[in-house]
């Protein structure tokens, strides 16, 4: 099969959706399938390797102060690569920039398109100029009106599959996680990332992974793991990432003055996040943005228990008081430092939480035959339409012109519902 993943975000940006279509992308090459990946260009360096099958479109750089890059309009439409790979199926990774002209794409081509929805987009708002409830509202309207444009949606878990159903998405639905290496997150070496890092061997750590943005509820975690390090002498906090947050963790550790046991290393890839996860004691993890929390799925996969504030994706990964704690998403920032205090002094039950943090679910391969069992479903149910419209060129014009007024009237109607709201 040959398939077209149209992304606003992918390497070398660091990042779940990134990680996602890198991870489906190497999946699917390695089952024996031909993808080209489409995205913009982001500042930074990737290998010859990782940008094989890879076509980039112009993009304004860190929008609106984010680490994010937007696609300048029609960009992808101009290259001749996408025609000439003749995709069996598309597969968008955003309802938005390069979502839209994933829509014209498979429709010109006649051919089915999936949509992941990866993210809750109203949990985003802030990085765009007017933020407010009802821009919160028209991000809603946006998604959903955009997942019923498209052939099939797949959610990256079962909470977040409840949650576009009830919001109106009625077109077929498909739990995919994302899969992982769980093999390798699981022999990495702890000591040689400590030794590497600076954190004493004896140490309780307690770490995390991820962008650190404001959607990820850092304050709160900046604040519990502030707590515990200074109720708890042995412990330190490891911070793997980078981003407009990591000012906030600074603060709040030099407030209760134990700055000097935050490590804050950076983004890590391959054998050093490997080896990273290892290094840590217990994972912590505050966001209430998920819908997979692929991070969590690393962290178990290295043996790691989980300390978690309850909420969508997070939720359907993690078993309560079995792999790790998991608090209602209103606890106060000492109550997250008191389960915490609990696994420090209490190292037998933190390894026992670890040993239960199975992974195997989520493997890459598991999840990428899950994904092209989809695609071949959505390609059956689609066929007798996308025969008759090949067959018929004025039926082909009428749905040219249709996708087009498809997605004008879905940008209205997102905007006309966030001025009602």
């Amino acid at each position: 099969m040959k398939i077209c993943m149209m992304t606003n975000t992918y390497l070398p940006h660091v990042g779940g959706v990134a990680r996602s279509v890198s991870t489906f992308t190497e999946a699917y090459r390695r089952l024996g399938h031909e993808v080209l990946v489409v995205a913009p260009r982001f500042p930074g360096k990737t290998s010859r390797r990782a940008e094989t099958g890879v076509e980039r479109v112009a993009a304004v750089q860190n929008f609106n102060g984010s680490d994010f890059s937007v696609r300048l309009p029609l960009a992808a439409a101009l290259s001749g690569r996408i025609d000439g790979f003749a995709a069996d199926i598309v597969h968008s990774h955003h309802p938005f920039l390069l979502g839209d002209t994933a829509l014209r794409v498979a429709q010109g081509r006649k051919v089915p398109v999936i949509f992941t929805h990866h993210t809750r987009y109203e949990d985003y708002v802030h990085y765009v100029p007017g933020n407010s409830p009802a821009l919160k509202q028209a991000a809603i309207e946006l998604s959903t009106t955009y997942a019923n444009l498209c052939d099939g949606v797949i959610a990256p878990s079962d909470s977040i599959a409840r949650l576009i159903k009830r919001r109106g998405v009625h077109v077929p639905v498909a739990v995919v996680p994302t899969g992982i290496d769980a093999a390798a997150f699981a022999s990495g070496d702890g000591a040689r990332a400590r030794k590497r890092i600076g954190l004493p061997a004896g140490a309780f750590v307690a770490g995390h992974v991820g962008r650190l943005a404001p959607e990820k509820n850092l304050g709160y975690l900046g604040r519990a793991l502030a707590e515990l390090l200074r109720t708890e002498p042995s412990a330190w906090f490891l911070v793997i990432g980078s981003g407009p947050a990591e000012g906030e963790l600074r603060d709040h550790c030099a407030r209760a003055g134990v700055a000097d046991r935050l490590k804050l290393a950076g983004p890590l890839t391959g054998r050093r996040l490997h080896d990273a996860y290892r290094a840590m004691d217990v994972f912590v993890f505050s966001s209430q943005s998920e819908t997979q929390g692929l991070v969590i799925t690393e962290a178990m996969a290295a043996g790691r228990p989980v300390v978690a504030l309850r909420g969508p994706g997070v939720s359907d990964v993690v078993r309560p008081d079995r792999t790790g704690f998991l608090l209602p998403a209103k606890s106060p920032p000492d109550a997250f430092a008191a389960k915490l205090r609990e696994l420090a002094g209490n190292r037998r039950l933190a390894r026992a939480m670890g040993r239960a943090a199975v992974a195997n679910d989520y493997s890459a391969e598991r999840c990428a035959a899950r994904a092209l069992a989809f695609y071949e479903e959505i390609r059956r149910r689609t066929r007798p339409r996308r025969l008759l419209s090949r067959g018929n060129p004025w039926l082909a014009l009428q749905e040219r012109i249709g996708i087009e007024w498809k997605i004008l009237a879905r940008n209205a109607r997102a905007v006309t519902t966030a001025l009602a709201s």
